[in-house]
């Protein structure tokens, strides 16, 4: 989970209509305009309007169509090939080159990639795989190494010739990173020698020269991203390292190694400062039966596994080029955690490998359980969310030819892989079901506690829901705002009765909602549902938001854009933004999918300049740096209580609260993002669970990241 956003949140309003391709088309002038604003219909009949519209239509010429060749496209529209400019489209730059290795792993030809972060803040990919190509393209008439690194859709990935399967983005990959990078250094080792070549701004400096004689096959691509294209050119050392570990678990024998040879600067008031360079190496032989192990360990759920050991098995169509692996294992956690991957890249968003996946999986446990009297006749079926309650799985397909729904690669949209999945699904986990009676009836009795547990939150739901007929029905606390546009209502939560009546009084009442939460709500990620659902404070939101929860979630209900969470700005504070967080993340996480979701950021301190405007300050690094600024141009500050800390909300007055926290025009919003869902599942278990152990090894793992800790 990532919050992103340090700047003011822009609401969207614009002024005026926005030309597809980019451009901004100004004021509306009525459907068809003429020169001077008339509508054209007023002046068919004028001369003078019939020469303005052969002048007008002078400019609009074949000079003033424009073709975007090569990697110019690129750099004119990136987003359309990376997603963003921002840290996800930048990590996504090292992704395709690693991709471009992996797709040799995949071929039976590459089994170690050694991944850098280069002391000046360039990316250095090197693999042992068969290196790209070198001699001239029969068509291009120049190196394939330069075909590759230039031309988009060119690559071993179109036609069947170069790899049966592959990720990435199909021939992009390897072009996009050189139109997006500064400077871009490619090295194959290949046909006993060494051949290099340089590009500046996506263009070779020279063309490919053969070097050195060596025995050693391979690439290593060296790339320095363009700081005038991405927001930051700074990568983060743990979003790669999480993106090669799970890519180095779903390439079983593959070996990954990532380095960080930056060196930090040390801090101030720290007795070691010695810099270190970071470095991981993964490799796991038994691959996906490795992740689940893995997922369950490092998830911190305190849940037994319902049964010993890992189900896996794997299943493979030559002929259709397809394959399935799958390794699974259920806990006595009550969430689920399946992850699914198309060629190696994490499909978060499903699809139709998924959909067979559960459609066998729930099919297979409901006829298991009636031809064994676990579930009686006059019981309804399990729901798949009963049969997949603490289930970890990996669901891992190649094909060899991918269909996928957007650039990004996100669900895959393959009719075949459906029933391919079904059929080996159903088969294989029948097999293990006949092997293992025992563990089988404790799976299938495990799907009807969580049935039980539905049918009780149901009723639950059922009598929060009589409750929320009506506008008028709402939580009593609630402060609702005018509007019945969701788009543009906002609702805060915020922490304390104090608080509450500031942020009221603070408030626009057309657009801006209000409901004060009393005290920590309850933990969620200990509880199931319908005991979440018995608690006050819970049910109030679950109200309010008008959505409904867990399978009852209906998007078109919500009745707010944007769910602000606003905590004080202390230790207490965070501790509630994250168990608000766990409940959304757990039965509400469309919210989060659909950007609904954000963070408040109260300042921390107010500078009481005596002879200037007073100032807020949102951490103790900028307060010193503002302090230091502001004396050495002049200001002064008293001597007491010169510096306010504010260790509440409720210390706001309802002015302070709107023009720091609440107005448009001047707050910081951070929008919370759900990119892994691996990833931020084993967070909040690991912050919210049972395992105390595993909470102090993260604590004492990240504490050195922690420069201001409030106590």
């Amino acid at each position: 989970m990532t919050s992103d956003a340090n700047g003011p949140i822009d609401d969207g309003d614009t002024n005026g209509a926005t030309d597809p391709v980019g451009g901004d088309l100004g004021p509306e002038t009525g459907p068809a305009a003429g020169a001077d604003g008339e509508s054209l219909a007023e002046v068919d009949d004028d001369a003078e309007g019939s020469r303005r519209r052969a002048a007008a239509g002078d400019d609009y010429g074949a000079g003033s169509i424009q073709v975007l060749e090569g990697l110019e496209a690129v750099r004119k529209r990136p987003g359309m090939y990376i997603g963003s400019t921002g840290p996800r489209g930048l990590h996504h730059l090292v992704y395709e080159i690693v991709d471009n290795a992996v797709d040799e792993s995949l071929a039976g030809y590459c089994d170690h990639i050694d991944v850098r972060i280069l002391a000046d803040g360039g990316i250095r990919v090197a693999d042992n795989g068969r290196g790209i190509p070198v001699d001239v393209h029969p068509v291009e008439g120049r190196s394939t190494v330069e075909v590759v690194l230039t031309v988009l859709h060119a690559g071993g990935k179109f036609g069947g010739g170069g790899y049966a399967v592959s990720g990435g983005l199909h021939g992009v990959g390897s072009s996009v990173v050189n139109a997006l990078s500064h400077k871009l250094d490619v090295e194959v080792r290949r046909q006993g020698h060494v051949w290099r070549q340089s590009y500046t701004d996506g263009v070779p400096n020279a063309p490919l020269v053969e070097n050195e004689a060596t025995d050693e096959t391979g690439t290593t691509v060296s790339f320095w991203p363009n700081a005038e294209i991405f927001e930051t050119v700074d990568f983060d050392y743990e979003t790669l390292r999480t993106r090669f570990q799970q890519t180095a678990f779903l390439n079983k024998g593959l070996t990954i190694a990532l380095t960080d040879e930056r060196t930090t600067e040390p801090v101030e008031g720290e007795v070691d400062a010695t810099p270190e360079v970071r470095t991981n190496v993964f490799r796991y032989d038994r691959g996906l039966v490795d992740y689940v192990e893995y997922l369950n360990k490092s998830s911190a759920k305190k849940a037994e596994p319902v049964h010993e050991g890992v189900i896996a098995f794997d299943s493979e169509d030559k002929e259709k080029v397809i394959s399935l692996e799958v390794a699974m294992q259920w806990t006595g956690s009550y969430s689920e955690s399946v992850h699914t991957f198309a060629n190696t890249i994490n499909t978060h968003e499903g699809g139709t490998h998924e959909e067979g996946f559960r459609a066998a999986l729930t099919g297979l446990i409901n006829r298991y359980g009636r031809e064994k009297g676990f579930i009686k006749e006059k019981d309804e079926n399990l729901t798949g969310d009963d049969v997949r309650e603490g289930l970890t799985a990996v669901i891992s397909i190649k094909l060899g030819e991918p269909q996928f729904e957007g650039q990004t690669k996100t669900k895959l949209g393959n009719t075949e892989a459906k029933p391919f999945v079904q059929r080996v699904v159903t088969q294989e986990l029948t097999h293990w079901f006949e092997s293992n009676p025992n563990q089988a009836r404790d799976i299938v009795r495990k799907g009807i506690q969580a049935m039980t547990a539905r049918l009780a939150a149901r009723k639950a739901r059922d009598a929060t829901r009589k409750t929320a007929l009506d506008r008028a029905s709402m939580p009593g606390k609630l402060k609702d705002c005018q509007t019945r546009d969701a788009s543009k209502a906002e609702i805060f939560l915020v922490e304390g009765d104090s608080a509450g009546g500031s942020a009221v009084r603070g408030r626009n009442p057309e657009t801006q909602a209000i409901l004060p939460l009393r005290g920590k709500i309850l933990n969620v990620e200990k509880a199931r549902l319908d005991k979440a659902l018995g608690n006050a404070e819970v049910q109030a939101m679950i109200t309010a938001f008008g959505s409904g929860i867990g399978e009852d979630f209906n998007p078109d209900k919500v009745r707010y854009h944007k769910i602000v969470l606003m905590a004080d700005a202390d230790v207490d504070g965070q501790h509630i933004t994250t168990l608000l967080l766990t409940l959304i993340f757990r039965f509400m996480r469309p919210l989060i999918e659909l950007g609904y979701v954000y963070l408040a950021q109260p300042p921390l301190y107010r500078l009481k300049w005596s002879n200037a405007h007073h100032e807020y300050v949102f951490s103790d690094r900028e307060r010193d740096a503002l302090l230091a600024d502001g004396l050495a141009s002049g200001k002064r500050i008293p001597k007491e209580n010169g510096v306010q800390r504010y260790k509440g909300l409720g210390e706001m007055d309802f002015s302070e609260l709107w023009e720091t926290t609440m107005d448009p025009e001047t707050r910081t919003l951070r929008q919370i993002t759900l990119e892994d869902a691996a990833a931020a599942d084993e967070i909040f278990a690991t912050l919210m669970g049972e395992d105390v152990e595993s909470r102090r090894n993260f604590i004492l793992q990240n504490a050195k990241d922690v420069r201001f800790l409030d106590i």
